[in-house]
């Protein structure tokens, strides 16, 4: 399933981030790419052990967790702390699949092993601020080519071939991280999703419906099932 949620980040957030960046000590990507990524990565990425990449990771989870829509279509488990990307003078990332394991740090510099089921991209720069820069997403839904406006994200699962097109023009600012969901298989999140989205929306139009109480109770009895917690 891919998904855009929009608006994550307030305008003024945006700018914040921007700010912040600006002055950020940007390295080559490729240090924190596997083998084969590196091969077709192109890009500046901010260090996470750097403050402000610290910062700023923590402002997008609070953003993050003031977000229902992501929360539905996620369920996430564990977030790989968010990381920082920046791309300009014809750089790219070709066609990959993201590593199955990040390993975030823990308590003590023990490792933590987070499986990526969902892939997510946080975009911080204007689509008219760069020219190229799209993420190419090719999934059993058919290839998506997206560019968003500043502050809003976009969700799709891990295992998705993906791609950043050459930034030919100005500069492309965006945050990107992984999610171990509650629930691993794909499939099962988007059932889980839609259910939950219908139940919402019976909410709103028939509240006090008897059928709200059964359904919740398959939303929540399906989780049970699948999850993996």
């Amino acid at each position: 399933m891919l998904l855009h949620i929009p608006n994550v980040l307030s305008a003024d957030e945006v700018a914040y981030f921007r700010h912040q960046l600006a002055g950020a000590g940007w390295a080559d990507g490729k240090l924190t790419a596997g083998y084969q990524s590196a091969r077709a990565k192109d890009n500046a990425q901010l260090p996470d052990t750097d403050p402000v990449a610290r910062e700023l990771g923590g402002r997008v989870l609070d953003a993050l967790g003031r977000s229902p829509l992501f929360f539905s279509a996620v369920l996430p488990r564990r977030i790989f702390p968010p990381l920082f990307n920046r791309y300009a003078g014809g750089q790219s990332f070709g066609f990959h699949v993201d590593n199955a394991i990040r390993y975030e740090r823990g308590a003590n510099g023990a490792q933590v092993p987070v499986r990526t089921d969902v892939s997510t991209t946080l975009f911080l720069s204007s689509p008219d601020d760069y020219e190229g820069g799209e993420l190419v997403i090719q999934d059993t839904y058919g290839t998506q080519r997206v560019k968003l406006p500043a502050g809003d994200l976009v969700v799709y699962p891990g295992t998705s071939l993906h791609e950043v097109t050459p930034v030919t023009r100005g500069e492309r600012l965006a945050s990107f991280f992984w999610t171990q969901s509650l629930v691993r298989d794909a499939g099962q999140r988007r059932e889980l999703f839609e259910l939950d989205r219908a139940i919402q929306r019976l909410t709103v139009a028939a509240p006090g419906d008897p059928a709200l109480v059964q359904l919740t109770g398959v939303y929540h009895n399906l989780l049970r099932r699948w999850s993996d917690a």
